[in-house]
């Protein structure tokens, strides 16, 4: 089974379990796909990314109300897919909130790629990889809020010392507390 299927089926799965089973909210976003940042190289990716997630309600609120999640990426051009786990706060100014978070996903890229023209390898060089997320967004009333938000995924040089180029996507959500 790719892992677009695997994710999207955990998704569901998260998505359909009773609201007494501590749910806090759904999500779900568009993405541009291969961005380019500091934080990246050339992989040749692109195209746009569906992400939907699931995230619990806060494990304690002496932490800041850490929310574990879980999520899927779909990306639509056949490109990089990936699911994942993590956990994040949500620090809130009025309305406008400040959401960080990390994790780690598996995904479905080349175990090895090169670029051609650079002669440069452009696969991940982990199936396993580091997720660190940041949104910025605002809350629309009780139940819906929208967020801005940047994934990153790499190995960060951990899983691999040579290997390391990541992947950057870009986009908004929607998140529905249920």
């Amino acid at each position: 089974m790719r892992l677009h299927q695997t994710a999207l089926s955990l998704v569901l799965i998260a998505a359909a379990l009773p609201t007494s089973a501590a749910a806090d909210e759904i999500y779900g976003g568009s993405y541009v796909h291969g961005v380019d940042t500091p934080f990246t190289l050339y992989t040749g990716e692109g195209g746009a990314d569906v992400q939907f997630g699931y995230r619990l309600d806060p494990v304690t609120e002496k932490l800041g109300g850490p929310q574990p999640y879980v999520f899927g990426s779909v990306n639509t051009e056949g490109d990089t897919s990936f699911a994942g786990f993590g956990v994040s706060w949500k620090a809130e100014i009025g309305k406008v909130y400040l959401r960080p978070g990390v994790g780690l996903v598996i995904h479905d890229a080349p175990e090895l790629r090169i670029d051609p023209v650079a002669r440069k390898r452009t696969d991940l060089g982990s199936r396993v990889l580091f997720e660190p997320e940041i949104a910025v967004g605002v809350d629309l009333d009780d139940r819906w809020s929208v967020e801005a938000s940047w994934v990153h995924i790499s190995n960060a040089q951990l899983f691999d010392s040579e290997q390391n180029p990541g992947i950057d996507m870009m986009g908004l959500r929607l998140n529905y507390r249920m």
